[in-house]
């Protein structure tokens, strides 16, 4: 028994008696959670660094994780007798289907699952565009200042300020509109990957999107409490 299995099948044991035949899918949730908030204070540095090198690490880091739940239920072993309410954590969406159909009693739990990852997806799809818009206003507006700039420094005989091009530009709008699109193909994954392994996909995008969100609003406080403090500071010089 790997230890993977052995942490999912504690944590299980401990759940069975509230939750009886779905406890270790409950478990799986659970111990995707405790990955995600090792992972936090690298998720939150790679925020501050808004770098894509630094974004990817925390989903590099666990891609090990993914890799252990997908062998642990497909590979045999005591974690494929585990359910979801009527659904085996080791089936797969195409495995329901021949079980009744989409509207069968695995193929409702499969739906309910795609449903929830739909939902988490829109929400990222949203925000993402929600974050592109507001960085392309951000960057024209450094344009325009930089143009400014770059007019004073020519002007002074200094060096110029370079400035975001049209082209460049264009390419950040592009760019924003199809990224948030790229999260539901969490949607394909959970389609071929046992129930287990979407369920932990379904648990750490939900928790991807929530924790961005949280750090944008966190952030956003931030700058709206410098701006207070600067605002008091020169009204108490005016004074």
């Amino acid at each position: 028994m790997s230890v993977f299995t052995h942490l999912v099948v504690e944590l299980g044991r401990l759940l069975e008696p509230a939750l009886a035949e779905s406890a270790t899918a409950a478990a799986i949730v659970l111990f995707t959670v405790l990955v995600r908030l090792a992972l936090h204070p690298l998720s939150r540095a790679a925020f501050r660094g808004a770098t894509p090198a630094a974004g990817c690490l925390p989903l590099l880091l666990q891609l090990p994780v993914f890799f252990l739940m997908y062998q642990a239920f497909t590979s045999g072993g005591e974690l494929l007798s585990h359910r979801l309410f009527a659904a085996p954590l080791g089936s797969r969406w195409t495995e329901a289907l021949g079980e009744g159909g989409p509207f069968g009693a695995q193929g409702l739990v499969f739906l309910a699952l795609f449903g929830a990852i739909a939902v988490v997806a829109a929400w990222s799809a949203v925000r993402g565009r929600r974050s592109a818009a507001a960085a392309a206003q951000t960057g024209a507006a450094g344009a325009a200042s930089a143009a400014s700039a770059r007019k004073g420094k020519q002007a002074a005989g200094g060096a110029a300020v370079p400035e975001l091009s049209a082209e460049q530009q264009e390419a950040m709008r592009k760019l924003g509109g199809v990224v948030p699109l790229l999260s539901f193909g969490t949607l394909i994954t959970a389609a071929v990957v046992p129930l287990a392994a979407g369920l932990y996909l379904l648990t750490t995008t939900a928790w991807s999107v929530a924790e961005r969100a949280w750090l944008e609003h966190r952030r956003t406080r931030a700058a709206e409490r410098a701006v207070e403090r600067a605002v008091e500071r020169a009204s108490e010089g005016a004074a």
